[in-house]
Formats: structure tokens, C-alpha cells, sequence
């Protein structure tokens, strides 16, 4: 699915959509610790001038952009999913393979992560401009950090403090200190950046996904400056890093190919092909095995990361993008479907087992 490059659109004219500025912080939700609403779906106090609509017209700020996201609690026990067309995330219980609670409020949600601790996760939401702190005991929003229209993806450090959220519409990343629920800095120089965003495992270098122009940027986050560039690509989506950071992984959706990059010179070592617009390109953690999300195939592509060599294929999903979570074994990977339900994955077997979220 090819998408139109982004400006600004008329709904500034209806609508003021500005950035906040640099100082300011996290605000709690009036109704965080309400006992009344505690486990209940919720819905969420709008923030700044715009809300989503336009003379009560759903109207998102870029709402042909299209992408989902999944993260997989700490204990493996619960996932919270979304895509940017809905206008809610579902909770869902991995073990009993049921739906737990909706929350509400939403206009276009982006990326969600859990802390490290497992009991809160955040998500961002492009068209309210925010980036979300939700408390999985009681589902309410706890914190909300105003980051502009336009925040995409985000990623954060291992131990939680520190995160990083694209902003699409500015061209930025922007650098936030989580444990003083503040921005501490933004980061200039992308060019649409949008959902896929890195982290190496040792934390040195940021990659960022540029959609306009098909590069990644490479940040050093020592100093938050971009170093250089990475280009190759053809319509670059989702990414990895392995555990060494010497290798990068990218899915292209314009030629349905997987690119294995060396990430110390930038050369592309292999590009394979894949399944019908790849989206995703995940990793295990033993690095023994990489999935690209199919969307327009509704399958998983099973890659050798070593040589780049195709080992299988995974049917029975739904419009699967992004959004593959491994677990810390590797033995079970939960994708995403279209509809918010989640495949559980065996992945030895490359089987779906499980469709878990029917309910």
C-alpha cells in the first residue's frame, strides 16, 4: 500500500495543531484512581485544540497513514494492540486467550510499550498529539505528555527512563525523560518519520526510519545527534537490530523484499524476498529466526537472519503489519491481525495455534 507523501491539511485552517512547548510535562488524568471506573474501559481527557473531528466529523490529522502496533506485558501473561483506525486499544489476556476491556478516546493511536515493571504501558496518539501513561490495574490514563500532532512510533531504554517518540509531521524525534515525565530535547533533520524507530541493544545508537526519501538515520544518543545515513530501501516500514548491533533489518513494501544491512558501513549485504508488502521485520531474541509481517499476503515470511535465506511461510493471519512480538524464549511469536484479534505463533512449528481475542 503505497501512501501520499504528508502536508499539512486543511483541518489547520479549522484547527490549531501546534507542538507544546519544550517544558512542558506530564499531566494526570483527573480520573486516574477513580474506584468507580478502576478495570473498566475509559475514556480520555482531550488535550489542546484539536480533538479529532471537524464540525463533528472524524477528521485524524493523518489518518491515511496506516499502522498498528502490539506490545507483550513483562510476564508474557497480558498484550494491549491497536491500529491507527481505531479509536481504541483492546487488553488482552494471553493465557485464557480472551478479551480483558477496551479503552476508549482515542483518534489515531500509534505505538504502544509497557515499562519495564509491567504495570503501566504508554501509547502515542498523532492526531491528539500526546503520548499516554495508562495504569494496567485500573486501565486510566495516568500521565499524559503533550508531544505535538504527528507523533508516531517511540522507543525506550531498557530500564525505562529514558524514550524516544518520531514526530512525522515536524520531522523530529523527540527525547523524553520519563522518570521526570518531561522532554528534554528534540532531535531535527528527518524526513517523515514515522512508526519504525530502534534502539541497538546497547542503547548507543537510535535508528530512525525516514519514509520520505527511503534512508535511516542513525542518532547517537550520547550526544542526540544524527551521524549518518542509510539508504537502499524502497518504501521502508518496520526494523530490527541485532544483539551486537552489526546488523540491520528492514522490510520493504515497494519491492516485497527483507533488506540485511551492515550497520558499520551502511552496504546492503541482502535483500530477500519476501511475502505481499512487508511491514514488519522482527526479530527473536535468539536471532535464530526473523518474521516479516505480509499484509497484502496475510502471512509471516520465516527468514534465516545469518544468510538471509527464506525458511517458511505462516498463513492463517489477517493483514499482518508491524506489530510481532517474540516472547523471551523465542518459542512463541503473537502477530497482530486486522481485526485486533492476536495469532499466537509457534514458531519451531511456523504454525498459528491460537486466535486469541474473539470474544
Amino acid at each position: 500500500m503505497k501512501h501520499a507523501k504528508i502536508t499539512r491539511r486543511k483541518i489547520l485552517g479549522t484547527a490549531a495543531l501546534v507542538p507544546l512547548p519544550l517544558s512542558g510535562t506530564m499531566v494526570a488524568s483527573a480520573n486516574a484512581h477513580s474506584p468507580k471506573t478502576a478495570g473498566r474501559p475509559s475514556a480520555v481527557v482531550p488535550f489542546g485544540a484539536y480533538n479529532g473531528s471537524v464540525d463533528g466529523v472524524r477528521t485524524p490529522f493523518d489518518g491515511e497513514i496506516h499502522n498498528n502496533s502490539l506490545a507483550v506485558s513483562p510476564h508474557e501473561r497480558i498484550a494491549v494492540a491497536t491500529n491507527s483506525q481505531s479509536d481504541h486499544l483492546v487488553v488482552i489476556d494471553l493465557r485464557r486467550g480472551q478479551k480483558i476491556t477496551q479503552i476508549k478516546g482515542y483518534v489515531t493511536p500509534r505505538n504502544i510499550l509497557f515499562a519495564p515493571d509491567g504495570q503501566s504501558f504508554t501509547v502515542s496518539d498523532s492526531t491528539l498529539g500526546v503520548l499516554d501513561r495508562i495504569s494496567l490495574r485500573t486501565f486510566q490514563v495516568e500521565k499524559r505528555l503533550p508531544l505535538g500532532a504527528g507523533v508516531f512510533g517511540t522507543a525506550q531504554t531498557k530500564d525505562g527512563k529514558r524514550l524516544y517518540a518520531n514526530n512525522q509531521a515536524a520531522n523530529t524525534v523527540t527525547v523524553v525523560d520519563l522518570a521526570a515525565s518531561r522532554p528534554v530535547t528534540v532531535i531535527t533533520g528527518f524526513a517523515q518519520p514515522r512508526q519504525g524507530v530502534k534502539l541497538a541493544p546497547a542503547e548507543d545508537m537510535l535508528y530512525v526510519t525516514n519514509f520520505q526519501g527511503d534512508r535511516i538515520s542513525t542518532v547517537d544518543t550520547a550526544t542526540n545527534k544524527p551521524v549518518k545515513e542509510i539508504g537502499g530501501f524502497n518504501q521502508v516500514r518496520g526494523l530490527s537490530i541485532s544483539r551486537d548491533g552489526t546488523r540491520l533489518y528492514a522490510a520493504n513494501s515497494g519491492d516485497n523484499t527483507v533488506s540485511i544491512v551492515d550497520t558499520a558501513s551502511g552496504a546492503t549485504l541482502h535483500r530477500t524476498p519476501v511475502g505481499q508488502q512487508p511491514y514488519g521485520a522482527a526479530l527473536a531474541p535468539d536471532e535464530t529466526i526473523l518474521f516479516s509481517g505480509n499484509l497484502g499476503g496475510n502471512t509471516l515470511t520465516a527468514v534465516d537472519p545469518g544468510p538471509g535465506s527464506v525458511i517458511g511461510t505462516v498463513t492463517g493471519l489477517i493483514g499482518p503489519r508491524q506489530a510481532i512480538s517474540f516472547s523471551a524464549d523465542s518459542k512463541t511469536a503473537w502477530v497482530l491481525n486486522e481485526d485486533l484479534t492476536i495469532a499466537e505463533v509457534d514458531v519451531p512449528a511456523l504454525k498459528v495455534i491460537r486466535t486469541l481475542g474473539r470474544n
